[in-house]
Parts: structure tokens; C-alpha cells; sequence
């Protein structure tokens, strides 16, 4: 657990399948290769889950609906390029994928798989996250209208 001192906000992204399930879309982080979401800093003059959407958009070319309402958080120490590492407050918003650019700022950077629920669980290294996935489930098939297309304006 982490003392908080900076915040960030993420995308997990999702998809449901024709059974009804549903799938989380994972990326690698840059520098150790891990399993996470996309997530960042956030972004002058735009609301916490456009700054994760276009975060999903950057890091894995993702389109789709994002919720304007976080779905859960999780603390992680980021590590920055001097060496430091800051402890992080993670808001989590759904994206519901639409589709996917052939081409994007970080392709190239990072590997990109679906999983369902259990195995993205199970792939995550923090027990925040992990956490957030876990609970997934039940809080991605309530989603309701509390949408926006991309989450590139509002």
C-alpha cells in the first residue's frame, strides 16, 4: 500500500463476447514489460475519463464508449526516468472498445492481448488492480448510459 501523492487515470478496456462474456484488453508497460492498463498523467483542459480514453487511444489505438464514472482505483509506485518513484492514486474508467486504429502513437511499444476475467486477473501484478478486474463482472454488465463516444470531447 501506498501513500498517495499523484493521480492518474486508466481505461480498462473491455468487450462481451457472443456467450455473454466479457473480455479485459491488457497492454505491456514500456520499461518492465508488465501487464497493466492504459493509464496517464492528467491532461490540461480535459475531465478525468476523456484523459483516460485518450490515454486507451495513445497506448493501444483504442476506440469506444468510456464511463464517466470510475469503476474502482488502485495505488501503484511509478517509476519516473530519473529513477524516482512516486506513489500514484490510479481512478479506473470502463471503456467499452469499439474498435481499434491500425495505427497509433505507442504501436510498436507495447504487446497487447484480450483475456477474460480470470486470466487478466491473474496476469496483473498489483493487488489493487487485480482487484478492480475481480470485480469486473458485475459492475461492466450494469454499465449503463453514463457514456461517451471515445471520450475525446465533454
Amino acid at each position: 500500500m501506498y501513500q498517495l501523492s499523484a493521480i492518474q487515470y486508466a481505461c480498462l478496456p473491455f468487450r462481451k463476447r457472443a456467450d455473454g462474456s466479457i473480455e479485459i484488453l491488457l497492454i505491456t508497460s514500456r520499461g518492465t514489460r508488465r501487464w497493466v492498463i492504459p493509464k496517464g498523467w492528467p491532461m490540461k483542459g480535459r475531465k478525468p475519463h476523456a484523459s483516460a480514453a485518450r490515454e486507451a487511444l495513445e497506448e493501444a489505438g483504442l476506440i469506444g464508449e468510456v464511463g464517466k464514472v470510475p469503476i474502482g482505483s488502485y495505488g501503484y509506485g511509478k517509476r519516473l526516468k530519473s529513477g524516482e518513484v512516486v506513489p500514484c492514486q490510479v481512478e479506473v474508467f470502463p471503456l467499452k472498445v469499439k474498435s481499434q486504429r491500425k495505427r497509433w502513437p505507442e504501436k510498436g511499444q507495447r504487446s497487447l492481448r484480450w483475456f477474460n476475467l480470470a486470466e487478466a486477473a491473474e496476469a496483473v501484478d498489483e493487488p489493487e488492480l487485480r482487484d478492480v478486474i475481480q470485480r469486473a463482472k458485475s459492475l461492466l454488465s450494469s454499465v449503463g448510459t453514463a457514456y461517451v463516444r471515445d471520450g475525446s470531447r465533454d
